[in-house]
């Protein structure tokens, strides 16, 4: 690569670019996706590691393993962790590496942008984990409910939580525009939005998610801001202000949130089941149209988290009916998720054990959710343990069994080496036993009353002790499988078999390209035909366009987007969190800066 006269040229022949100031400033949405993936594991680890503590405290009646508040900052920590940082940033790993991929293009529409959105993710996650190093980890669980949140209550660390909460608010608004410009305006030629792999599709739908549930949530999250610094009182009661408000607020972001969640998850699935079965995806558009129907009806199912909230029988009736047909489309995915299996010639491996895992754990987490849909059933259940099994297995048992299947599918592609599928059996079947011995028996728990969020409960009263203690084993089995997994990534990358092009003999376009692919991804943009391109190609007369397309234009790499970043954490922390002018001033002037250094430099 080289820049002459104020213009970047790019040279396909050059070799990748190494060392760490390469991944600092990058725009390859390829590095970009390995670097939310990286971050998404070692917050993964930091969460699992939370939750670990909370078994260990709660193993036994009367635990005395960390205090009350330690308690409390834990559990907070943990949700938020596992929501934001983890299962978020594991979906936009391969939103950014494989969505280019698939719908056969170089790289996303605005590449700056794309690096700009992770830096913000990181500086999001280093903010809402920097309480734990002064002593002020938050400590009002990960939905911070008004008046607890208020100043009486808690401290700077609640500061930290919304700055950084509003930071990766940032970032997934400016990742939502990015792929939503790339997928309706960046698709190889003849790919129609129905050839669209369901992936894509699903990437597309948690775009317009993101883009519209984070603006409530944030003005929530400000003026939560603003009652605790500057004397509003939006949610204090006695200077006439609402707490409801912020329930409001939060889950109409926060069950949106949900599938932002899942639908990545659904589409990895859809992609490997097909493949693992040798056959077309059963029912390809239901899959397709009943993942927008979610999208749409989770903006109307906000308030089944507020039955006990007292919002009168009109409106629990209202959000009643509304959950359960949102039930509809989901099932819909699951039959046409056994019809792609049926009858098929379904190869086992890892990936596809985790798919065909994946049916069957989220399918339970739907079947206890669905129950939430009736309001006398939640007001006997809610703020139970019972919650806690139900979400528990719709976001490690849907979420993350749907994001270890895609790491087992998809890194033979990132990394050009096979993991081991004798260590990804072990993980599989470790995984399996400890997240069902974990969060099965929770059930039980809620159904016998017991409290989630509290942090001891006395032996003898009540029969908890034993089921808490299987709870906790296999909460450590669970920590068993993670070290297996992260073990066989980092083995396999060092002493892996060498993948082939095309490992799994998938139908979709990033299996037409080297691995791991080249940094402008395809010598020639493919042509589709088809919704299965590649299975065209290798079964059917199609055939793709060979030889290198000559002056190719790829994006430079840059170092304004993380000075932008950088800028930005300085001027709100200097702020809000820690009141220091000049780190303020310091922070404005590097924003002015950078936004300058990125419109003049060379793209």
């Amino acid at each position: 690569m080289s820049a002459e006269a104020g213009a970047w040229h790019y040279d396909p022949d050059a070799p990748p670019p190494k060392g760490i100031w390469s991944w600092i400033t990058t725009v390859d949405h390829k590095r970009i996706g390995i670097l939310y993936g990286v971050s998404a594991l070692v917050f993964f680890l930091i969460g699992g590691l939370e939750a670990l503590l909370i078994r260990t405290q709660l193993a036994v009646p009367d635990g005395t393993v960390v205090s009350l508040e330690t308690y409390n900052q834990l559990f907070t920590m943990h949700g938020t962790t596992m929501v934001f940082l983890v299962v978020m940033p594991g979906a936009a790993a391969f939103f950014n590496y494989m969505i280019p991929l698939q719908i056969g293009a170089r790289d996303v529409a605005f590449p700056r942008l794309n690096s700009f959105s992770y830096w913000s993710f990181l500086a999001g996650g280093l903010i809402l984990n920097f309480g734990w190093l002064i002593g002020s980890a938050p400590a009002m669980s990960w939905v911070g409910y008004a008046p607890i949140t208020t100043s009486g209550y808690t401290d700077v660390g609640t500061d930290l939580w919304i700055v950084g909460l509003t930071f990766l608010a940032v970032a997934s608004t400016a990742a939502s525009v990015n792929f939503i410009v790339t997928i309706l305006n960046f698709r190889a030629p003849g790919m129609t939005m129905m050839r669209m792999p369901v992936f894509t599709w699903m990437t597309l739908v948690v775009q317009f998610l993101l883009l519209l549930s984070f603006p409530p949530v944030v003005i929530g999250l400000v003026l939560t801001l603003f009652d605790r610094n500057f004397g509003t009182a939006f949610y204090n009661v006695v200077a006439g202000g609402d707490p409801e408000l912020y329930q409001h607020l939060f889950w109409l972001f926060g069950h949106p949130e949900v599938y932002v969640l899942i639908l990545p998850s659904m589409g990895i699935v859809s992609e490997i089941l097909p493949v693992a079965a040798r056959k077309p995806l059963f029912g390809a558009a239901f899959v397709i149209f009943s993942g927008v129907l979610i999208g749409f009806l989770g903006f109307g199912v906000w308030a089944h988290h507020m039955f006990t909230a007292g919002m009168g029988a009109v409106a629990d009736a209202a959000f009643s009916v509304t959950t359960m047909l949102i039930a509809v489309p989901t099932g819909v995915k699951i039959f046409n998720w056994i019809g792609t299996i049926w009858g098929g010639q379904y190869k086992f491996n890892t990936a596809s054990i985790f798919a065909a895992a994946f049916i069957f754990e989220f399918t339970i987490g739907g079947v206890t959710g669905i129950m939430h849909a009736s309001p006398p059933v939640d007001l006997q259940q809610h703020d139970t343990y019972f919650i806690v099994a139900h979400f528990h297995y719709v976001l490690f048992g849907g979420a993350i069994f749907g994001l270890f299947a895609g790491v087992y599918y998809w890194y033979p592609k990132m990394s050009g080496k096979m993991l081991s599928e004798k260590l990804g059996m072990w993980h599989f079947w470790t995984t399996m036993i400890g997240m069902n011995l974990t969060f099965f028996p929770m059930h039980f728990l809620g159904l016998q009353g017991m409290p989630r969020r509290i942090a001891t409960y006395k032996g003898g009263a009540y029969d908890w002790a034993n089921t808490n203690l299987a709870v906790t084993v296999g909460a450590f089995i669970l920590g068993i499988s993670t070290i297996i997994f992260v073990y066989n990534m980092i083995s396999s990358a060092k002493n892996g078999e060498d993948a082939s092009m095309d490992p799994w003999d998938g139908s979709t376009l990033e299996w037409a390209t080297q691995s791991p692919p080249l940094i402008h991804n395809f010598d020639q943009i493919p042509e589709v035909n088809s919704e299965v391109p590649l299975w065209d190609v290798k079964y059917g007369q199609w055939k793709l366009p060979e030889g290198r397309e000559e002056n190719m234009h790829m994006p430079p790499p840059s170092y304004w987007p993380i000075l932008l970043g950088i800028g930005a954490v300085l001027a709100v922390t200097g702020i809000m969190a820690f009141p220091m002018p000049f780190i303020t001033i310091a922070g404005v002037l590097l924003v002015i800066f950078s936004i300058i250094g990125w419109v003049v430099e060379p793209v």
